[in-house]
């Protein structure tokens, strides 16, 4: 895939453009946004990210096409994930709701600089060594692994982590309890203090290099082309300020969002394994020559990825709504149960 430099710098300076017109027109004076204006910019960028994959496929062609799809919908499905744990930590720092709009696009921008990052590296790694698909691969299953052991309470752990984080932090700065709008620091009896607003977007920073962590390596398993990774991750992040608003009440019922997570990263962990199989180089491994192994297509992983997704969502939603009419039949058999009132006799 050719990309000229003139092209990079194009799609960069976009990509902030879009980043500067959010802030301007949404982030600059804090509110809370409405269901309405949500659903209408998360809608937005999703065609906005539509739109440019179908530029990539008319002009670099259906492969890269695919390659850029399977990215942005794997990308979009872990940054959903990704609002579940903005969603505890807003919760655990009692951010107030006008003021979580500038966190999130604050940590939005560190994700994307903390992923334009891990790119960078692992496309320099990956040209320079093959073998690196072998341990893409193996922390992909890893953390897959990982992920369902802990889809049982995600919350649980999660929350074990801010608070080890925090507790660090607190040790080297002197925090103020009390929010002052969306300040970063206050100023009490002429001390200059942190606000929890600063301690949020540490937070939320941390959660983004582990985030990006496996995100990485996953989309490279679903393409080696520097300049897909980078546009799916960064269409990805965009908007998702907006889906926090928008499905923020509804991340709790996706109970399932998680194994299906889980599946998805395994999938491609495996992809990442045979291909690194087939182009093998290590001598210790069929004496350094390539292994005849079958590769996953980019459609199989597109239809792999979409599949899971569609069925975990359909699955939790199911889930959901069987346990919320459980109490409802509960109540109602107990009244069914229960004795007559005795009538009086006048």
């Amino acid at each position: 895939m050719d990309v000229s430099l003139s092209v990079w710098l194009i799609t960069c300076a976009v990509i902030v453009g879009l980043f500067v017109f959010d802030f301007f027109t949404h982030v600059r004076v804090p509110h809370a946004p409405s269901l309405k204006e949500s659903g209408i910019w998360s809608a937005v960028y999703i065609s906005i990210a539509i739109l440019f994959g179908l530029f990539v496929w008319w002009q670099w062609g259906s492969t890269y096409g695919g390659e850029y799809f399977a990215g942005y919908v794997t990308e979009k499905a872990l940054s959903v994930d990704n609002l579940f744990v903005f969603v505890i930590i807003m919760a655990k720092f009692a951010v107030p709701k006008e003021y979580q709009q500038k966190v999130l696009l604050l940590g939005i921008l560190m994700a994307l600089v903390m992923r334009g990052i891990f790119i960078a590296v692992g496309a320099a790694a990956i040209n320079a060594y093959s073998w690196v698909f072998y341990l893409f691969g193996a922390f992909l299953i890893f953390t897959a692994v990982k992920l369902l052991r802990e889809s049982d309470d995600p919350v649980e752990h999660e929350e074990d982590r801010e608070t080890r984080l925090e507790r660090f932090v607190k040790r080297y700065l002197r925090t103020h309890d009390s929010y002052d709008g969306d300040k970063l620091f206050t100023r009490v009896n002429g001390k200059r203090l942190a606000t929890p607003m600063l301690m949020v977007l540490i937070v939320i920073g941390f959660t983004d290099i582990l985030f990006a962590l496996d995100s990485i390596p996953a989309i490279y398993g679903l393409t080696s082309e520097p300049y897909l990774v980078f546009t799916a991750n960064a269409f990805a992040l965009m908007g998702l300020r907006q889906l926090f608003f928008l499905i923020g009440g509804l991340l709790d019922r996706l109970v399932y969002l998680s194994i299906g997570l889980s599946i998805i990263l395994a999938f491609i962990g495996v992809k990442l394994v045979l291909h690194a199989l087939h182009e093998n180089t290590l001598s210790f491994i069929n004496g350094g020559e390539h292994v005849a192994v079958p590769e996953i297509s980019t459609g199989l992983s597109l239809s792999v990825i979409l599949g899971v997704l569609v069925i975990t969502t359909v699955a939790s939603l199911i889930k959901s709504r069987g346990a919320a009419e459980a109490p409802q039949v509960d109540s109602a058999d107990d009244s069914t149960d229960a004795p007559a009132p005795k009538s009086k006799d006048v």
